[in-house]
């Protein structure tokens, strides 16, 4: 049974009777004997009951057992079920306490495994030391859709900083020695300014503290560290908060946005009704206006933060970007991509249509020289024909150059192309947009003339639109100078979609009409294979090794 976290007074009312009833009570100790558990249940304890200290024979020192630490318990608890079952089988109830709640991270959970099937067997819950943690910090643990990521203190530093990279809220537990590891990953995945600590909660000695501030060598194992709701606290009564998301994924006030400083920022409604493009960052209509600059910039300036969203929807997302958009105040975006982050109260959402990159840039600038901390929401990868670019090049022109900017990868859409259809980008290749909105279609043609003369593989961004038709033909008629008519070409559309379809074809027989921004072309090389398997599917892979001479 759950004792709770510490204060006898949340004990549950069943886990007292319980007691009452059992002629065994069984708790587990370290080697010098004391049981938090059974100080938790002393006054509940009589003179008649049968007491089984199953006392660990290691806990974080080393061991010469032949299996090594985990040998070393393992034998322990063999040992201290069949203590218990002794017990059973000469028909005693047996109570086995445990602080907090037994299947949480309990010691009790190791008994279950070995004995719940032979005996009749009954689990009390009990308040965990989180709960317990939460409440003495006043601060909820999480709200509304956010997810609550619960993670051990002894995992490796590189995992703890992903995980909490990419959680909405987080407790770390088992701290003690851990605590450099994990105050260590806290401050990589920039979670240290929220995160707080609290020792021992509801037992005597508890101590509650910004995690930032506490001192390593001070910190027990009964510790834990919690990274609360993000979502804000609700405005004092007769006020009204301002940015407000709606379902639809805008801000309240349909196309206009309230900035900090009260300036207005105002998106042209006039997106076109195309297809979602595949492209990194494809073109497109529409128009949006940036932020007056009137407004004096933040003494603390925020910081803009490209993410690529990959090819579709959250799980395409990496832990990195997945918590720079939970981290973000405000988002920029393409309307499209945009769509694909979650809301989460409180966040301002700048949606435009995807033939305005510079603006959307500057607009994402100037809310960060605010003090705003902003993520530009970017399809695929945001460094390949995408807002990346566009946001540097504005962040390196006055007055934006002191502009905290980074750039996270994302998977792009030539990888998941290509990671559908097997592996043809297994040797050398080269990624072209076929997009002639920002350079003449003579660079293009040159530069397919030069890639396929020397046999690389082709990832063919934009590859068409409906303003846009003969690209496609223009570019068959060119590889076919160079390439066989049997070479595999893979159309691969909306990857990671509703609508995803992968088909390989002949060179020769690739047709335009099959082709819009939806699609990425992937052209193969001379060594590029296409092979039908035993279960009917066909793969596309293109060897390492390269033929000599």
């Amino acid at each position: 049974m759950g004792l709770g976290p510490g204060d006898p007074s949340l004990m549950t009312v069943r886990a007292v009777e319980v007691i009452a009833e059992a002629d065994v009570i069984a708790y587990h100790s370290a080697r010098h004997g004391r049981s938090i558990a059974r100080s938790i249940a002393a006054k509940h304890l009589r003179a008649d009951h049968i007491e089984e200290a199953l006392i660990y024979p290691v806990t974080t020192e080393s061991t010469d057992h032949p299996g090594g630490y985990r040998g070393a318990l393992d034998e322990f608890y063999e040992t201290a079920a069949a203590r218990l079952a002794a017990h059973l089988d000469a028909g005693r109830t047996v109570a086995v306490i445990s602080e907090g709640d037994p299947l949480f991270y309990g010691s009790y959970q190791h008994m279950h495994k070995r004995l719940a099937h032979r005996y009749p067997t009954e689990v009390i819950p009990g308040v965990t030391s989180i709960s317990a943690a939460a409440a003495r910090l006043g601060k909820p643990l999480a709200e509304a859709d956010e997810v609550l990521t619960i993670l051990p203190g002894t995992l490796p530093e590189e995992e703890l900083t992903a995980r909490l990279t990419s959680t909405d809220t987080a407790v770390v537990m088992k701290l003690g020695r851990t605590f450099p590891t994990v105050r260590r990953a806290m401050e990589r995945a920039g979670r240290l300014p929220e995160a707080h600590y609290v020792e021992r909660a509801t037992m005597s000695g508890e101590r509650t503290e910004r995690l930032a501030d506490i001192d390593a060598e001070t910190v027990p194992y009964f510790s834990v560290s919690v990274v609360p709701s993000r979502i804000a606290d609700l405005p004092p009564a007769g006020t009204t908060a301002a940015g407000t998301a709606t379902a639809a994924g805008t801000t309240t006030g349909a196309a206009t946005t309230t900035a900090p400083d009260s300036a207005t920022t105002t998106a042209a409604a006039t997106a076109e009704a195309t297809p979602t493009p595949t492209a990194d960052e494809p073109s497109g209509t529409a128009a949006v206006a940036p932020s007056p600059r009137e407004a004096e910039p933040s003494p603390h300036p925020g910081e803009v933060v490209v993410v690529g969203t990959g090819p579709a929807g959250p799980l395409w997302l990496t832990p990195e970007s997945r918590g720079a958009l939970a981290a973000a105040e405000d988002l920029v975006g393409y309307t499209t991509y945009l769509d694909r982050v979650p809301l989460r109260p409180g966040q301002r959402r700048h949606a435009s249509d995807n033939k305005v990159e510079s603006e959307r840039a500057e607009l994402a600038l100037d809310l960060a020289r605010r003090g705003r901390r902003v993520a530009v929401v970017s399809g695929g990868d945001p460094g390949i024909f995408a807002m990346a670019t566009a946001v540097l090049e504005v962040a390196c022109q006055s007055p934006y150059r002191a502009i905290p900017v980074r750039v996270l990868p994302g998977v792009t859409a030539a990888n998941a192309a290509a990671a559908r259809a097997g592996a043809p980008l297994g040797h050398d290749y080269a990624v072209i947009s076929l997009s002639d909105r920002l350079k003449p279609w003579e660079v293009i043609a040159e530069r397919l003339h030069a890639a396929a003369g020397a046999d690389l593989v082709l990832a063919l961004y934009n590859p068409g639109s409906r303003s846009r038709t003969w690209q496609v033909g223009k570019t068959r008629e060119l590889l076919l100078e160079h390439r066989a008519p049997d070479t595999p070409v893979i159309l691969a559309r909306d990857i990671g979609g509703p609508e995803e379809s992968v088909r390989t074809v002949r060179l020769a027989d690739l047709d335009p009409t099959q082709v819009d921004m939806r699609t990425l072309l992937i052209v193969g090389s001379s060594q590029t294979q296409a092979v039908r398997r035993e279960d009917g599917t066909e793969v596309v892979w293109t060897p390492r090794r390269y033929p000599e001479g």
